[in-house]
């Protein structure tokens, strides 16, 4: 089985991003990355794939909405472009997977509102296959908060998609849901193509209230110095195509928390950590 491909989520840069991209991209190119996952994937995508080319870095994986018509932005809602828009731009960048990264709390609550979801997804599906793209989705806490079946509106979720839909599962958010996250990724098995690997104190969930999201307060940590098993959750998913460091706000300076996350993962993953 081989070794996952580190990468590392832009998010946490958002602010260097905004300030020196160039900046930034030399010094994750630095750090060892050769992969990154964009967020912004709509904002320019020929010049962010010109910047990635310019300091040898790739995005395999790139996070866009395209389950929504329309999301909330700066107290407005503003619409989405059609999927076509949104699998070219995924394409400029050399992307293979396209993740939606979250549908709002209100259509998990709701069997009929999970079943169009999953057909949104399946659909998107056949517009990605024919650009040579595969599409899938990435979970926070919302998707656990409602029991259909037996199971979590997530799990019947999964469950209603198409074999060629993949999960990036972010097992922090899954752990602050309740879930036992190793046994998770073991029942959802190798349909979880990529991981969002961060760490830090379980806290209350920041989405079960309105205005609950404040990236400051929750206190994550680099992998390996929270409350998550993460070499146990590494294990759990040895088919993983991509692991993708993660932080909502990086402790301290996001360069050197990142660094510490890629180094506990590089030694689990080498066999070196338990």
């Amino acid at each position: 089985m081989s070794v996952p491909r580190l990468s590392v989520q832009l998010y946490p840069f958002r602010e260097q991003l905004a300030a020196d991209p160039d900046a930034t991209f030399a010094r994750l190119a630095g750090l060892g990355f050769d992969a990154v996952e964009p967020f912004a994937l709509l904002d320019r995508p020929a010049e962010l794939a010109a910047r990635l080319a310019r300091h040898g870095l790739s995005a395999p994986s790139v996070q866009a909405p395209f389950l929504s018509d329309d999301i909330e932005f700066g107290g407005h809602r503003v619409p989405l472009p059609p999927l076509s828009v949104t699998v070219g731009a995924a394409r400029s960048v050399g992307a293979e997977i396209l993740l939606d990264p979250m549908v709002p709390a209100d259509r998990w609550r709701d069997r009929d509102e999970v079943a169009r979801t999953a057909d949104r997804l399946n659909d998107a599906a056949d517009t990605a296959a024919a650009a040579g793209l595969r599409v899938g989705y990435h979970n926070h806490t919302v998707e656990f908060s409602t029991t259909i079946d037996g199971a979590s509106a997530y799990e019947h979720f999964v469950s209603l998609l198409d074999p060629r839909v993949v999960l990036e599962v972010d097992v922090y958010w899954a752990a602050v849901a309740g879930q036992d996250v190793p046994a998770l990724l073991r029942r959802l098995g190798d349909r979880v193509r990529a991981l969002h690997v961060k760490d830090g104190p379980l806290v209350a969930d920041p989405f079960a209230t309105a205005g609950g999201y404040d990236p400051a307060s929750f206190g994550q940590l680099p992998a390996g110095q929270g409350e998550l098993p993460v070499a146990q959750i590494l294990a759990a998913v040895p088919h993983a195509e991509l692991d993708v460091i993660e932080f909502d706000r990086a402790p301290g300076d996001p360069f050197e928390a990142v660094a510490a996350s890629a180094r506990f993962v590089r030694e689990v993953r080498a066999g070196g950590a338990v």
